[in-house]
Parts: structure tokens; sequence; C-alpha cells
């Protein structure tokens, strides 16, 4: 059901969407949407029928009390829509809900039937996938399309990957389809430490959308968050001698790969993200500090968990197994899907 009275006529709109499941490693990419819907106060304006695609035994409706009166709240995927202040002004339709469990194809025609009722520009899907990168680097954030045009203009990777997929790789085929700009942001969660939250993932996510669309993301305390999330990690880490190591061999294989590749190029779009936030570029928050982007380090707590026996100490490392489906190519965080 498309529903948009009351929403204004957008300028220059950027769909923005993010899903609960299976591909959301760590919660990284549904924490960030929620996050940009928190920071701008997003106005929800539609909601998908939730019996056209949802299994209520699989994601099951809550209840709670409103002033002594029950009420339930159903899953499902909403919509809402921020209008970015500054010289140059801009609207995000932010899309976020729970992957659905039938329909697919329906559900990507509702959402495209949005997009075009609202005049969407571009569609940018995030999601985040195990891989074997260590904890203690800058978070792995791919940006793959399926048009070659696009992938030319932006600088993206145009998408190779062939297997399993989810709905973030079907909504972005659907995209492409019907002739709508479309890009997947793939952020790396290191799957020795895949429990949620996981807020260094999400302020990767953030930075590289920031990137995408040229517009100064408010941060709020995620990069304390971050830093705090890594120093949590470290001392988990450390209490286990193979875990330990096995992150040191992960240090280790990242470095020796990404040497040649210490460009220019990447120290330069760092600059000009620090320049864009010093000069208080589009979408500044109130009170942010100049250079206080995402410069990921890394929230306590007992992160490093064996999910079979629940416990929360360092289990001794294991590689994902791909019929998990906990992302879409968890063994290796450079062949992400879009």
């Amino acid at each position: 059901m498309i529903e948009l009275e009351g929403v204004p006529e957008l300028i220059d709109p950027v769909m923005v969407a993010a899903f609960e499941g299976w591909n959301d490693a760590g919660d990284a990419a549904s924490t960030a949407v929620a996050h940009l819907d928190r920071e701008w106060k997003g106005e929800v304006f539609a909601a998908l029928d939730a019996e056209d695609y949802y299994d209520f035994q699989v994601n099951r409706p809550t209840v709670w009390l409103d002033g002594g009166v029950r009420k339930i709240v159903w899953p499902t995927t909403r919509l809402s829509v921020v209008r970015v202040g500054g010289e140059k002004p801009r609207d995000l339709v932010l899309v976020r809900g729970i992957e659905p469990s039938m329909r697919w194809r329906s559900f990507c025609n509702e959402l495209l039937g949005f997009a075009h009722e609202l005049g969407v520009e571009m569609v940018v899907i995030l999601g985040a996938l195990l891989g074997d990168t260590p904890h203690t680097r800058p978070v792995p954030v791919s940006g793959v399309t399926s048009d070659p045009d696009l992938a030319r203009s932006m600088d993206l990777e145009e998408t190779r990957y062939e297997g399993p997929t989810g709905i973030v790789g079907i909504l972005q085929e659907a995209c492409t389809h019907a002739g709508v700009p479309a890009v997947s942001l793939w952020a790396a969660v290191p799957h020795y430490v895949s429990q949620p939250p996981n807020p260094k993932a999400t302020l990767a996510l953030l930075n590289r959308l920031e990137d995408l669309i040229d517009l100064r993301i408010p941060l709020g305390e995620l990069p304390e968050d971050a830093r705090a999330w890594q120093l949590g990690v470290d001392q988990l880490a450390s209490e286990d001698s193979e875990v330990a190591e096995y992150v040191q061999t992960l240090e280790e294989a990242r470095d020796t790969a990404e040497l040649p590749e210490a460009s220019g190029e990447a120290i330069a779009r760092e600059f000009e993200r620090y320049l864009r936030r010093r000069d208080g570029g589009p979408g500044s928050g109130q009170g942010q500090q100049p250079g206080g982007h995402a410069t990921e380090s890394g929230e306590g707590g007992p992160y490093l968990r064996d999910p079979s026996s629940g416990r929360n100490r360092p289990p001794k490392p294991q590689r994902p197994d791909p019929e998990q489906g906990t992302g879409d190519d968890p063994d290796s965080q450079d062949s992400s899907e879009g």
C-alpha cells in the first residue's frame, strides 16, 4: 500500500535502505539507517502490510502497554523522510525493516513504487557480512552496483558475485531492471566477533555513504562507541592466546594485501571528508567537532561469544560456514554481492 499523504515535494531525494536479518551482520546496516532516522528526526509516512510479506512464526509481533491499553507492533518495513538542510538541501527516504519471509518480488516492486512516486534519483542499500578481517583495522566497505556506467562514474565495483543472495541483492537487481540507479554498500564484520552491536562497522558504512552522496552526516556518539567497542574486544581477545594469535595473523595478511594500495587516493578521500566537516557542509550536526568523523577505532562488552554454547568468553576462531547465511559471502570480505 502506498500512503503518500502529507509528504512534501522532495528535493533531490535518495532512498537509503537496510534490512535486519541475513544481510545485516552485527546489526551494522540497520543501525546505520536507524542512526540517520534518529539524528535527522525522520517522519514515518508509510509502512508495508506485514501480512503480505512476513511469517509471524519467524518474526513474531510484540505486545506492549500504552497507558494500560495493550497494543501490538507487527514486524514490517517502514518508510520515513528526512530533510537535510544547508546550502544544498536534499531529502532522504529511509527504508528500515526486516528481510521479508515471502513474496520478495512483490516486496521490491512495492518499494520501487514508493521510489517512483517520490521521484527518488538513486537507491543506496546498506548491508554487512562476515569476513576474515581483524577488528583492529579499519572496516572494509565495498560499494557495488550492477550498472557499468554507474560503476565508472562513481568509482564503484561492478558486482561479480555468484551464489545465494538476500533481499539486498534482489532489491538492487529490481532497481537495475526498473532503470533506477542503485548501489549497495557492504561492511565486512570480523566473523569471530559477529555479535551485535558493532558501532565500528556502522560508522564505516556512514562514512562511505557520506562520500557517496556528498552529504555530511552527524555522528553523535558513534565515534566514541566505536573506540570503546574496539577496546572491549581487545581486552577479551587478549584473554585467549589462540584468539590473540589468530587476530595477529589476520592483521599481517591485511597489512600485506593493502600495502601496495596505500595510495594518495585513500588519503585524499579522508582529507576531503575532514575538510567537509570542518567547513560545516550539508547536514552538519550541531556541536560536531571538526574532524569528528568516523576515525575507526573501536564499545566494550561480551561481544566474543560462541553462538552454540552462549559463552561470553572468546571462543576458538572458526571460519564461518557459508550455509549459515549470516552474510552473502562470509568467506571473503572482497566478494560482496549486490
